[in-house]
């Protein structure tokens, strides 16, 4: 076991009964601390609905192609809470080992003193200490939850903010409206600091463009001061300083252009000039695990290779990813038809319906499974969600049963499957495969 893995089991004991969206509590923390955020290396940082791991990937990816030192937060995890921190080194990023993650953590513990915090903001202060005490050029800072209220938004002065695209979702915490949303999210907006915005609905950019201009910060909007799009199979970014023809992003679909445009965008924004070869390479060598991840090998792929034609992997579980992936299962059906089978997980905090409905006509059918571990929808309620989006479904009781029930219905025509609904699933499906994220 790892040294922190029953630190943080702790910590959760401390996590109020209600998620209260607050700074007070950790800046009372860092304040105990010394105050290492104000030690922080520059900061990139990351709001918004879909997308934001995506394009901190791209921008780890560019910047570490032009040798730059990058630390990166971002949540939640696929495997093990390690991912959640990559730490800067000379050979490119790490994630955190675990003797610093549990020497930092017991230090967090004993000046919080067991006063109430909740896991994130505990766990966020754990990682500025670390990411203030080992040297970086940047760091890339992810957004958990919202963003005005979000435990990272402790940084007072980030290098630039950047808000991917915005939909509805955690409408709990956030406001039932996509306007109501965009207020959080535009909360890391900074008085002054360049923020970039990538492609929104129009009801939620008319709020991030009022919030920049009562902070007299400056926009790079995505369609309107740079675009990014796909040409004859290759990435075109431009803006005022010029046009760039680069090669396809690696990671796959349609969005993932506008993901990468976004990190282009943001560099530029920050001041870097980087060589386009830096870009090239950048955009080539990205990886984000669980975001349509093709599995090709595994204890799970291997297991029903000969019985499957191609097997995905997505943890989107909102209803603007759900187009962008059913999005990109279209384009592979004009490709290689193969008939489309969901084996499909989800929390009772989403809305699996309304996930479900990019895929009508699209998918041949739903099999619902538990998620291990969370609070999810029992399979049966998710087979009646399949019905009123017009799929038919069933149930099984593990992903690797699914699987198995789809092998004995393949014909001459081999299937392609995309287990999806959850991120806590995904990486349930990556540990049961034996390919962690590393």
């Amino acid at each position: 076991m790892d040294r922190s893995s029953p630190i943080l089991d702790r910590m959760l004991s401390l996590h109020p009964k209600e998620i209260d969206l607050s700074l007070d509590r950790i800046l009372r923390l860092l304040s105990a601390m010394g105050r290492p955020d104000r030690r922080l290396p520059p900061v990139i940082h990351i709001a918004g609905s879909n997308g934001k791991g995506s394009v901190a990937a791209f921008l780890r990816a560019i910047l570490e192609a032009a040798g730059q030192r990058v630390h990166v937060y971002t949540s939640p995890h696929l495997v093990r809470f390690h991912e959640r921190m990559r730490v800067a080194a000379a050979d490119g990023s790490h994630f955190v080992d675990d003797d610093r993650l549990a020497d930092a953590l017991l230090q967090v513990e004993q000046i919080n003193d067991g006063q109430p915090i909740t896991h994130f903001e505990i766990t966020t202060a754990v990682a500025i200490q670390i990411f203030a005490d080992a040297p970086a050029d940047v760091i890339l800072l992810e957004v958990g939850l919202g963003g005005r209220l979000d435990a990272t938004n402790v940084v007072a002065d980030p290098l630039v903010t950047l808000i991917t695209p915005i939909a509805i979702d955690h409408e709990r915490f956030l406001g039932e409206t996509i306007a109501e949303i965009a207020g959080e999210k535009a909360g890391i907006i900074k008085p002054g600091r360049p923020a970039i915005i990538g492609p929104q609905p129009a009801e939620a950019l008319a709020v991030i463009e009022r919030i920049a201009a009562s902070r007299r910060a400056p926009l790079s909007i995505a369609g309107q001061d740079w675009q990014a799009y796909p040409e004859q199979g290759r990435l075109v970014f431009q803006d005022h300083n010029g046009l760039l023809d680069l090669p396809p992003p690696r990671l796959i679909g349609r969005h993932q252009f506008s993901n990468a445009g976004t990190a282009i965008a943001a560099l530029q924004a920050a001041g870097w000039r980087l060589p386009s070869e830096a870009i090239e390479d950048g955009l080539q060598a990205a990886d984000w695990p669980a975001r349509l991840q093709r599995l090709t090998s595994g204890k799970l792929a291997d297991q029903v290779k000969n019985d499957i034609g191609e097997l995905w992997l997505d943890g989107g579980h909102n209803a603007g990813s759900s187009v962008a992936i059913a999005e990109v299962m279209a384009d592979l059906e004009d490709r290689t038809p193969r008939p489309l089978h969901l084996i499909m997980g989800m929390l009772t905090t989403k809305n699996p319906a309304t996930f479900l409905k990019p895929f009508a006509g699209l998918a041949r059918s739903v099999i619902a499974v538990p998620v291990p571990g969370h609070t999810a929808f029992a399979p049966p309620e998710l087979v009646a969600a399949a019905a009123s989006a017009g799929i038919e479904a069933t149930s099984a009781e593990s992903v690797p049963s699914a699987l198995a029930a789809i092998a004995q219905l393949a014909g001459d025509i081999l299937p392609r499957i995309l287990i999806c609904g959850s991120l806590y699933l995904a990486g349930d499906v990556l540990n049961l495969n034996g390919t962690p994220p590393q």
